[in-house]
């Protein structure tokens, strides 16, 4: 039998294992709750790889499937089936879904050891690569809506895993709510496109597309593809819809690494690439798509500079590291986003799991100002969190140097592009080389700034065997990702090759406008160059003048308050939107119209009513005697009545 035929079972592993310790976890012992939990999502990956494999083995024009599994929602026109599409974009999604996703729920099985609702964490994992593997898979925009939903509602539920903390709890609530925001434009995109297209499937809307006049298709799909993206931005956590992000740092460590490398974040990306042939034929929204991604990787990388928490200055460099993708999808540049997708997911995934062994390691101590001297107690840790940090940096021969090289080239010989775009780019190389030459030195390096214990094993120390393989796995990826994606000077490109079904319908003549090796070369040269000064720079200030930091925090104490007070758009959001909105609803809406109208009148109403009854009541009185004067009067009344009705007539 075909694994080929049946490749949508991978999705079920993962829903059943969420069920079983959602259900039942309760009464589970901790080490069957993992094994149900990693099994689970280790036979999704042994699917997905077995999958990749055979259709490698595929003729390039017969890599892309549809599987119909039932018909969801049937009325008049309207036909949406629960139906999924294998294609080379999606199978590489699914491959960093389920492989990131399987070593992040290994990690976590030593790291959330001994935790309350042990089962509750594992049920939430196992349902965030289901909702996610729907997300990729859907054939659709309304099965992609379900998984996007989905994996909206496992962040809330993982980023306010310890509920009882007050600031996870609101963490999560920013989370989903901000999300919920992006998420109106997003549906609002899915309902023009059934309004124009007639259908929510992909490929009868491509193939519409492809086959129509550009000057008839570009109108309608610029107000699509702009609410489209509004989703991406609240999901990737763009400017302005990011300040979710480094808040969602109140989860576990292994959610954060989740998060930021295999899940939520990436989905912007890939419903943008899925999308490719409307956006390649949208160019304003193209271009605001750039904007927003360039400005997104400034800010953010700015930002990360004079961050104190480890797992923030990750969070923010995440923002950054997507501002990037945007840019390179902004540039038509869709297969060197991905590119930069997959290397990102496992430096980002070593990066955020080997901060999860510094933080396990000093009992929860995430400012890196209280750390330093840990290289000589976390070997492992140190060694290949070095690894992932010269990828996110751009060193030649790691997987950051080929994907962000790629970025840079594109955005330099599309069409698209802009020297803007290019020279921010550039920038942050070197400010991205700073902040993470940054975090290694005041972490690994220098005199012990934690409080050491007196007992040996209460002191720093390599976590399990269990946590450190997946940090080592992942550093050998953090290394030969890379090379999928070759730049030309270099040889094929041969990711770029895989993932041409996936953008056929996209016009030839957007992409690229053709330039020398030589140029590519100079481009390449000036970025390492970049990295190198950033690189340098942070060993001056960190390792050879530590005197540096204060005397430069000093002088520049005015740019050094914007950026600790991450240029005040939080607080901008808190005067803009949240007070009005507080006040308009507290005391106009609640104290004004709730209290004063609505409750003033509905109880007066009450106490008319009530008043009338006790007046009226009194005809009830139990006596006798009452009754026959109530009898009496109303005999009077009726003969009075007859008597002038007969008093009148007579007199007519």
């Amino acid at each position: 039998m075909s694994v080929l035929e049946h490749y949508w079972v991978l999705i079920l592993f993962p829903l059943i294992g969420a069920v079983v310790n959602g259900i039942f976890g309760r009464s589970f012992a901790q080490w069957l709750i993992a094994w149900i939990s990693c099994l689970a999502s280790g036979l999704s990956f042994l699917v997905g790889l077995l999958t990749f494999l055979e259709l490698r083995q595929q003729p390039s024009e017969a890599r892309t499937m549809s599987s119909h599994l039932f018909t969801w929602i049937e009325s008049g026109d309207l036909v949406v089936g629960c139906s999924f599409l294998l294609d080379p974009l999606s199978m590489v999604m699914i491959l960093i879904i389920t492989g990131i996703g399987f070593l992040i729920h290994l990690y976590s099985v030593a790291y959330m050891a001994g935790e309350d609702g042990y089962y509750r964490y594992f049920a939430y994992l196992n349902l965030f690569i289901f909702m996610m593997s729907i997300l990729v898979l859907a054939d659709n925009y309304l099965l992609m809506f379900v998984g996007w939903e989905g994996v909206g509602l496992c962040s809330y539920l993982l980023i306010g895993y310890y509920f009882e903390k007050p600031s996870a709890g609101n963490a999560a609530k920013k989370a989903f709510l901000i999300n919920r925001v992006g998420d109106v434009g997003f549906i609002l995109g899915v309902f023009l496109i059934f309004r124009h297209f007639g259908t929510f499937a992909y490929r009868p809307i491509f193939a519409t597309i492809t086959n129509s006049p550009e000057s008839v298709v570009t109108f309608s799909l610029g107000t699509i593809t702009l609410l489209l993206f509004i989703g991406a931005i609240g999901k990737s956590a763009q400017i302005p819809l990011h300040i979710w992000l480094p808040d969602a740092m109140e989860g576990p460590t292994p959610v954060s690494a989740l998060i930021h490398a295999a899940t939520m974040v990436t989905a912007g990306i890939y419903m943008i690439a899925r999308s490719a042939p409307l956006y390649s034929r949208a160019p304003e929204t193209l271009f605001v798509i750039a904007i927003v991604g360039t400005v997104t990787a400034l800010i953010a990388a700015l930002i990360a500079l004079t961050e104190r928490d480890i797992k923030k200055v990750l969070a923010y460099s995440t923002i950054s590291q997507l501002g990037y993708m945007f840019i390179a999808v902004g540039v038509g540049a869709f297969g060197a986003s991905i590119f930069h997708l997959i290397t990102h997911a496992f430096f980002k995934a070593l990066l955020f799991l080997g901060s999860g062994s510094v933080i396990l390691a000093l009992h929860h101590e995430q400012n890196i100002f209280r750390m330093g001297g840990l290289r000589k107690y976390l070997r492992a840790t140190f060694y290949s969190m070095w690894i992932a940090t010269l990828a996110i940096m751009g060193a030649p021969f790691f997987s950051g140097f080929f994907s962000k090289d790629q970025i840079l080239w594109k955005t330099f010989e599309s069409p698209h592009g802009n020297i803007v775009f290019l020279l921010v780019e550039i920038l942050v190389v070197g400010l991205t080389a700073f902040y993470m030459s940054r975090l290694m030195f005041l972490v690994f390096y220098g005199r012990e700034r934690f409080q050491v214990t007196s007992k040996p094993h209460m002191d720093p120390h390599e976590p399990s065997s269990i946590m450190t393989v997946p940090l080592i796995i992942l550093a050998f990826f953090s290394i030969i990702t890379g090379y999928i994606g070759l730049p030309s000077y270099l040889g094929i490109n041969r990711l770029e090759e895989f993932l041409s079904p996936s953008f056929q319908d996209i016009p030839k003549g957007t992409i690229t406008i053709g330039h020398s090796y030589t140029e590519e070369l100079v481009l390449t040269g000036i970025t390492v160059a970049i990295a190198m000064i950033g690189f340098l720079v942070a060993h001056q200030i960190y390792i050879n003048n530590k005197q540096l930091p204060k005397l430069l925090t000093a002088r520049l104490s005015w740019l050094y308050r914007i950026l600790e007070d991450k240029f005040l758009i939080d607080e901008l959001y808190n005067s803009v939107l949240i007070k009005p909105i507080h006040v308009l609803s507290s005391k106009i809406l609640w104290k004004a119209v709730d209290v004063s109208i609505i409750d003033g009148f509905i109880n007066g109403v009450a106490t008319l009513m009530q008043r009338c009854s006790y007046t009226i009541r009194r005809i009830q009185s139990g006596y006798v005697r009452t009754y026959a004067i109530w009898i009496l009067g109303g005999t009077i009344l009726i003969f009075l009545y007859y008597y002038l009705t007969l008093f009148q007539v007579r007199i007519e």
